[in-house]
């Protein structure tokens, strides 16, 4: 069977009123005792795959927990077990859970590539879960007389690591799983509640986090965006297109916005996250008449999240990366810890803001819903993706011609005596590479995403390469930006620290060499055929 679920960490701050409503006459308190499976070398985990024994009240049941979308469903198949035989095995110390029970279920699948008998062989427990359950029903009556149906379950306990139970790991988290009924009540009410409690989305689950536990990490490492999982076909219609592009991009921003939320401060995480935001902002701009279930306030909102994820990314990367690097090339140290500490608003306090993790909820709804009833529907998804490829890359051209023109000006200048008077405007060059910098990091967004239904079989090579010198001229916009704004973050940091001096003539040398390399990159782009 297929499990649907929202999992949501809870902050200290709102506990106390999340308990009253999980405790209620009608809520259930069960003891679970959880036993974990997985090869020494945690091949399962690599798999996406969790393999438990769970003691449920008075029962044992063994579960495994494979596949799924990646955000809210996972194949799920549970396998009720004899106590007397699970009590005889833990007199023993030989509790295994039977893998052949899954030869005919749905399940196989995903054991598709282990050879079952060896990887019996060599399961052994990771580490064990104890935990408080408190469960609580949510149901709400359909006009046909069906009932929509959500278990609310608030777990607390631990994670213990199999071979030394003084490593632990505390587990606090509130789910909601739907039983029965229509999908729209869950999102309905997970957003309640997330606003009542200011619940923070998590796709962690507790195999991950034993498995953090394992290797003696505190969070999994950056998501990146991975294109081979957009699900599309070249008969996609605009809706269901537009759907599988939000899904790919949720795949790269929830993992990421868990960590942060769960107390990651890693570059990497907060990199990747915006990253994954801007793929998504340029999605819902450019297809934003694909499907008329887009929902306008979700771009603001978007916006000013990775706006204050960037905000304290530049900062954090000069700390950590740019501040050593200049070091080692002899530069007095420059102290960027009070700067950070003075940001108001840090990645963890962005991402609790409510009005995101509502965005996240809704977004998760609109990607698992169905396109079919859309009045789109029978529009091809490929019919309009050349028309918006070719409108933005009109737009790249006319934008890199007005900034080799202002460029021009520039120069001239430079040539003339300084007593004679040139009306240039340096500012204006910078707006337009700021300008094709962004309408170049949409067309490659936009292009990646467009390739599976646009990208013929005999032009593989072509598209290829097209992409590749896009995403060459972009990087090299993006590199020149970044020295920008890394250049004038060190000369206001010299009005109160000298040795900030030292990294404000590095920016600015680097500056002066850039812009050679940069038109290189921008004219071989420029001169490359499209691809559609």
């Amino acid at each position: 069977m297929q499990e649907i679920e929202l999992k949501f960490l809870v902050p200290e701050s709102r506990l106390k009123g999340l308990m009253r409503q999980t405790h209620v006459k009608s809520s259930q308190v069960t003891q679970l005792a959880a036993h974990y499976y997985d090869t020494p070398d945690q091949q399962l985990a690599q798999a996406g795959i969790g393999l438990r024994i769970r003691k449920e009240g008075d029962t044992w049941v063994q579960t495994i927990k494979a596949g799924g979308d990646g955000i809210a469903a996972r194949l799920e198949h549970n396998a009720v077990l004899d106590n007397e035989q699970v009590q005889i095995m833990l007199d023993n110390n030989e509790l295994m859970p039977d893998l052949t029970i899954y030869g005919d279920t749905p399940i196989a699948a995903a054991l598709a590539d282990f050879k079952l008998k060896k990887l019996a062989k060599n399961l052994t427990r990771l580490y064990v879960t104890d935990v408080e359950r408190t469960t609580r029903l949510l149901t709400e009556s359909n006009e046909d007389e069906t009932d929509n149906c959500i278990e609310m379950a608030y777990d607390q306990g631990e994670i213990i690591h199999g071979t030394d139970d003084s490593l632990r790991k505390a587990i606090q988290e509130i789910e909601f799983e739907l039983v029965s009924g229509d999908l729209d009540f869950l999102f309905t009410t997970a957003k309640t509640w997330c606003k009542r409690y200011k619940l923070c989305l998590s796709t962690v689950t507790k195999a991950e986090n034993g498995g953090l536990l394992i290797n003696g990490q505190n969070h999994s490492p950056a998501v990146n965006a991975n294109l081979s999982q957009l699900q599309i076909d070249k008969d996609s219609s605009a809706p269901a297109f537009i759907r599988a592009v939000v899904h790919n991009c949720l795949l790269q921003i929830l993992p990421n916005s868990s960590a942060i939320v769960a107390g990651s401060i890693d570059d990497n995480h907060i990199l990747q996250l915006r990253i994954g935001i801007d793929r998504l902002r340029t999605a819902l701009k450019a297809f934003a008449d694909f499907s008329d279930e887009i929902n306008p306030e979700w771009l603001p909102i978007l916006k000013q999240t990775a706006t204050l994820l960037s905000d304290y990314y530049q900062l954090a990367y000069i700390n950590t990366q740019i501040e050593p690097e200049l070091q080692a090339c002899g530069a007095p140290a420059v102290d960027w810890t009070t700067d950070i500490e003075n940001i108001k608003i840090t990645p963890i306090n962005t991402l609790q803001a409510n009005d995101f993790q509502i965005t996240l909820l809704e977004l998760i709804a609109f990607a698992m819903s169905d396109p079919s009833i859309e009045p789109q529907t029978d529009q091809l998804a490929r019919d309009k993706l050349t028309k918006v490829l070719s409108k933005l890359y009109k737009k790249c051209l006319k934008t890199n011609k007005k900034a080799d023109e202002v460029s021009d000006e520039v120069s001239v200048a430079e040539l003339v005596s300084d007593d004679v008077e040139v009306s240039t405007d340096t500012h204006d060059n910078g707006q337009s590479e700021s300008e094709l910098l962004n309408q170049l990091r949409d067309l490659r967004y936009i292009s990646e995403f467009s390739t599976p239904l646009l990208s013929k079989k005999k032009a593989k090579k072509k598209t290829k390469r097209w992409l590749k010198r896009l995403i060459k001229a972009q990087k090299s916009l993006e590199q020149l930006n970044d020295d920008n704004q890394y250049q004038q973050f060190y000369e206001l940091k010299s009005t109160t620290d000298a040795n900030a001096l030292y990294g404000a003539g590095w920016f600015t040398a680097i500056l002066t060499d850039d812009q050679s390399h940069i038109d290189a990159r921008l004219a071989k782009f420029a001169d490359s055929s499209t691809f559609w």
